[in-house]
């Protein structure tokens, strides 16, 4: 019987050593745990941050709302769930939903149209229309405050420039208290809301425009479509993700307005320009019911998520399954 010598390919002085294939695996885990340490280190500042000056407030803020609570102290006089019955019977509160749903409605048929319309006009060829971009632009980049001051000063009864304009082109009729009249008073307030933010809209759709490739225009224009085709039929819906993002913040943005009313109406005439913010902030810091503007606070936030989800489901699902596929994709 012969038997045959197989030499040990690891004798010699690597005969301890793991194989090749083993000590690549190390070494990609031990990258995998450095990379994924580095990760954490960087997050966990902004995590810290958003957990103090976020999620502690918010749950602190849902604790106050079961009790009446001035502020001073801790909370003692529990009281459950009277703060959110009382605003189902507060008529002040409620008349902040139905001018919240008014602002909405406003910004939706309003001031996105008209700032769509000038993006499309804005992104012609035209002469001068970088300074007209600018221009337009310009409102937003000045602080609420500012905007605020300058229109309550425009808007003043009888001494504003609103009235001096009117007065000198013969439309004295048209001129009022503006917002100190209840029947004017949210009109004059949008018209000041559209002033701030419809540039704000406007570059956004710009941008969206812009990323429209030229070719497909340009091969609508040769079918013989006419302007309002290749808008309806073309612009239009490659547009859709840049109007849905655009219409989620103006909504988001009308439930959470606060320092634009401030500044200019604290809210008044009788309540009647008040919003959710503002009376909030009237039972907080002026009458110190903090236990109630804290209920108050929880149910601006349960409307915001419940329409933040409601939204993402039903209108942002295609745009969010497009962009998970193209994650992917690019992954792969």
């Amino acid at each position: 019987m012969t038997s045959t010598y197989l030499p040990d390919k690891r004798s010699g002085p690597d005969a301890g050593a793991p194989p090749p294939a083993a000590k690549a695996a190390r070494g990609r885990g031990r990258r995998r745990t450095r990379h994924w340490l580095t990760a954490v280190a960087f997050q966990v500042p902004a995590l810290v941050l958003f957990g103090v000056l976020v999620l502690l407030p918010m749950l602190f803020a849902l604790y106050a709302s079961f009790f009446r609570w001035g502020g001073f102290g801790m909370p003692e006089d529990y009281i459950g769930v009277d703060n959110f019955t009382r605003l189902l019977d507060d008529p002040v509160f409620l008349g902040d939903l139905w001018r919240c749903l008014l602002l909405v409605v406003f910004s939706l048929v309003v001031q996105l149209p008209f700032a769509l319309a000038l993006a499309v006009a804005l992104n012609q060829r035209i002469r001068g229309r970088a300074v007209y971009r600018m221009l337009f632009f310009a409102p937003y980049i000045l602080s609420e405050a500012i905007t605020g001051v300058l229109f309550a000063m425009i808007f003043a009864p009888d001494q504003g420039l609103a009235d001096h304009v009117l007065g000198t082109v013969g439309l004295d009729g048209l001129g009022g208290e503006w917002f100190a009249d209840p029947s004017t008073v949210m009109a004059t307030l949008f018209l000041v809301m559209t002033w701030k933010y419809f540039g704000f809209h406007m570059m956004l759709y710009l941008a969206g425009l812009q990323s429209i490739p030229a070719e497909l225009t340009e091969a609508a224009l040769i079918d013989g479509a006419g302007p309002w085709q290749r808008f309806r039929h073309v612009t239009l819906p490659l547009l859709a993700p840049t109007l849905r993002i655009s219409v989620f913040l103006s909504v988001i943005g009308s439930v959470q307005l606060f320092d634009l009313v401030w500044v200019t109406t604290a809210g008044g005439p009788d309540h009647h320009s008040e919003t959710m913010a503002v009376t909030m902030f009237q039972y907080g810091f002026k009458r110190y019911q903090v236990g109630y503007a804290s209920a108050i606070s929880v149910a601006m936030f349960v409307i915001s998520l419940v329409f933040a989800l409601a939204y993402q489901r039903f209108v942002l699902r295609r745009d969010l399954e497009g962009a998970t596929t193209t994650l992917r994709g690019g992954g792969s």
